[in-house]
């Protein structure tokens, strides 16, 4: 049964490694049983719904692989069901697997024919992109990128099959182009790929079928999509009889001279997220009352440093200068929860010894870079950090002991157990200045209220995406 993304709670996220096994496991314990059958139904089932009211032809485009196999399943029953369909696909078919040889007969033995190429000027009511899966490992290039190119062009809705074509399965970056499909219909399990980087952009509306197979009978995985939040990632109900010193102290560090508003914004959701008090350590003395919320109370942050608080964050508008250094040296000391975003994050990246410090904690330790500080922490490029966000996001976790979330379309959140959640909620309203103090202080709110790290990590992440 093919369900909406949106309806699912955590399903969890596997690489291409582990949907071959799932695949290969199937096969050998149900012979009789082809799965690629039950995608195709899948594909036609979906496709019916999808193709505008036209009344021109279907395009499928066939692959070389398996995915060419589930649109031929698919062309052969929506022509039976009567709809006008032409298959495009170069593929030999003396070469192709034997399930998808065996779809390749099937249509052929039903009447229906292949062309090797899409015809020009022909109007088309729905483009099923069959030409690529998880099984991609190089870049698309030559005839298939200007059949990918000339789809896109096409004034109708586009379906892709298991994943856009082009688009890596396990890290969400381009393999040379790919199609930007309105819709995906994934089969088995969900893909990370299609949740983070440019999965998000060429996905469009994400369908999952599991083609049957018992989800008990999958393979546990480390990795989940953060579609709601679960209970775990919800604080208790408060009792009637409540005082705000059952609600945690917070305290913020930064705001120096001319950048004090990021200190706000992280104070004000720190608050907002229901801390019981939050106290900021501006840098900059001036600043002693918010008066868009008076409720926050500052201090100088070497007295903040020696109150007791049950939650810490520092970086948003720290600077970095000799006295931000001295502060994070003390904040990595404190006893409580701490979260690292901002500038502090980026002195950690030119001091080797507060790395070090870092990832000796014995308190949970949080970090939550964007991918230019991800970047300056590992001595990466950019690019490279978007190339396995991922990858990066475990690594970066690993090194700092630490639960990190690294920020961007589709925020991955690793820990330092290796397990890791893709966040689904958020766009591109959050890309402007202060979003991320923003997230900072509601991490800090529900470590405030005793939330656990990886829990508050996730939950602060979502809601700060699910909120616009």
């Amino acid at each position: 049964m093919t369900v909406d993304l949106r309806n699912l709670v955590s399903p969890p996220l596997y690489k291409s490694t582990a949907i071959q096994a799932i695949e290969q496991s199937w096969t050998e314990a149900h012979p009789e049983s082809a799965l690629m059958e039950k995608a195709g139904t899948a594909v036609a089932e979906l496709a019916g719904t999808l193709a505008n009211e036209s009344g021109a032809p279907m395009l499928i485009l066939a692959g070389p692989g398996n995915n060419g196999g589930d649109v031929l399943v698919a062309a052969r029953i929506l022509k039976k069901q009567g709809f006008r369909v032409l298959v495009v696909s170069q593929a030999d078919p003396g070469r192709l697997p034997l399930d998808a040889a065996r779809a390749w007969s099937g249509w052929r033995d039903s009447g229906g024919t292949i062309l090797n190429e899409i015809p020009r000027s022909q109007a088309f009511s729905l483009v099923i992109d069959g030409l690529f899966g998880v099984g991609l490992q190089r870049d698309i290039t030559g005839e298939t990128a200007y059949w990918i190119a000339q789809a896109q062009d096409l004034h109708c809705p586009k379906l892709a099959i298991d994943l856009p074509s082009g688009l890596d399965s396990d890290s969400g970056r381009i393999r040379g182009c790919a199609l930007r499909a309105d819709h995906t219909l994934t089969f088995l399990g969900l893909k990370p790929g299609l949740l983070t980087a440019e999965g998000p952009d060429y996905a469009g509306a994400l369908h999952l079928d599991t083609l049957g197979v018992d989800p008990s009978s999958m393979p546990a995985s480390p990795g989940f999509a953060l579609t709601h939040l679960a209970p775990w990632h919800r604080l208790p109900a408060r009792s009637q009889n409540s005082h705000k010193g059952l609600y945690g102290h917070v305290g913020l560090i930064g705001g120096d001279i001319g950048m004090v508003g990021a200190c706000l914004i992280a104070g004000r959701a720190a608050l907002k997220q229901g801390a019981g008090s939050v106290t900021l350590g501006t840098l900059d003395d001036r600043i002693v009352v918010d008066y868009g919320e008076p409720r926050l109370m500052f201090t100088s942050p070497e007295t903040l440093l020696g109150q007791q608080m049950q939650a810490l964050a520092i970086g948003p508008g720290l600077g970095q200068n000799t006295r931000a250094h001295m502060l994070l040296k003390t904040a990595l000391a404190a006893p409580c929860p701490l979260v690292l975003d901002a500038d502090a994050l980026n002195i950690l990246a030119s001091n080797q010894e507060l790395a070090h410090q870092t990832s000796q904690r014995s308190q949970p330790t949080l970090l939550t870079p964007h991918p230019g500080e991800a970047a300056r922490l590992l001595n990466l490029t950019v690019d490279n950090i978007q190339e396995n966000r991922i990858e990066i996001a475990h690594v970066l976790s690993q090194k700092f002991q630490a639960a990190v979330a690294l920020k961007g379309a589709g925020t991955v959140i690793a820990h330092p157990d290796g397990r890791y959640a893709i966040n689904t909620s958020g766009g591109p309203w959050l890309a402007q200045a202060g979003s991320g103090d923003c997230l900072t202080g509601m991490v800090a709110g529900l470590l405030g209220q005793g939330m656990a790290a990886s829990d508050a990590l996730e939950a602060a992440v979502w809601l700060h995406g699910s909120h616009r």
